[in-house]
């Protein structure tokens, strides 16, 4: 068992926010590389980047270093972060950035539902509010032409759904487990479940997308201790919100490259996401406020 480290909200912050910055950056380096190799070669070189990065590590602290009470937990961050990635980076090769990174971050209005199926929790009525607002823009960014459903947009938001399972599990490992165990389960379970899919859908490696990968997988090693720091220093209430910088930061990079401007469904979309997500995480937190104070008073 170690210590949770005093909270620190601007700390918490500077993490949160340092994580959208550099996934956007991963986001355009993704659907660059996506025309010259199959995603699921990106996701497999990206976690057997990572996992080499671990060995120094591993090698110092040997096998006490990743010895743990907590594997199923583990088993399912890494499946859930794993998930996360693979139908994010096949929605960015295939839809706008911004749409994909929208969908992505749509992750908070997720969380409740996963909550009230796992531990039976009950939300009061108001809290459904903002989701509903949330999933209404949702709607608009799934049929972006406002006639055909797209299935890549469908995909981008399952990224949304299993972020949410990682976002529950990271903030549950991170009270018992430290930073660089926590990654180093992530990063080994998560290439494991990467290389057979990459095997399938081999195809050759072009000289000009080894640079971009070996950025990539450096980039999600950094991106992975940001998130885990974050949620050390600070609770959901102040991390969920700050990781709608991404969207705004991948949009920037998709208007930049690819002349990428989302259509008024699209930006209405935008605009009805955040506010759904934003006010979700708040009345959450203030629910966990209160509740903290009625077990105080009891």
């Amino acid at each position: 068992m170690i210590s949770t480290p005093t909270e620190n909200i601007g700390l918490g912050a500077f993490y949160a926010v340092s994580t959208a910055l550099v996934m956007s950056i991963a986001a355009a380096l993704i659907k660059y590389t996506s025309t010259l190799v199959s995603i699921e070669i990106i996701v497999a070189a990206q976690y057997i980047i990572c996992v080499t990065f671990m060995l120094p590590w591993l090698m110092s602290k040997g096998v006490r270093g990743i010895k743990t009470d907590h594997l199923n937990l583990h088993i399912v961050r890494a499946l859930c972060g794993w998930a996360c990635f693979y139908t994010y980076y096949l929605a960015i090769a295939h839809i706008p950035l911004v749409d994909a990174a929208l969908l992505r971050n749509a992750a908070p209005l997720c969380v409740p539902f996963l909550i009230l199926w796992i531990h039976k929790v009950h939300i009061a009525w108001v809290r459904w509010i903002p989701i509903a607002v949330g999933f209404i823009g949702i709607g608009f960014i799934l049929k972006p032409d406002g006639s055909t459903l797209s299935i890549w947009h469908l995909i981008g938001f399952a990224s949304a759904i299993t972020l949410a399972g990682s976002i529950i599990s990271t903030r549950m490992l991170t009270r018992s487990e430290p930073t660089n165990r926590v990654l180093f389960y992530y990063f080994g379970l998560s290439a494991a479940a990467s290389i057979p899919l990459a095997i399938l859908n081999w195809q050759p490696i072009p000289v000009e997308a080894l640079l971009p990968m070996l950025f990539i997988g450096l980039s999600i090693w950094l991106t992975m201790w940001l998130y885990t720091q974050a949620y050390l220093y600070a609770k959901a209430s102040v991390i969920s919100p700050l990781s709608y910088c991404g969207v705004v930061f991948t949009g920037f990079w998709g208007w930049f490259f690819w002349d990428q401007l989302p259509d008024w469904l699209s930006f209405a979309g935008v605009i009805l996401v955040v506010s759904g997500g934003i006010g979700s995480v708040i009345l959450g937190a203030n629910t966990e406020k209160r509740a903290a104070l009625t077990n105080k008073r009891e």
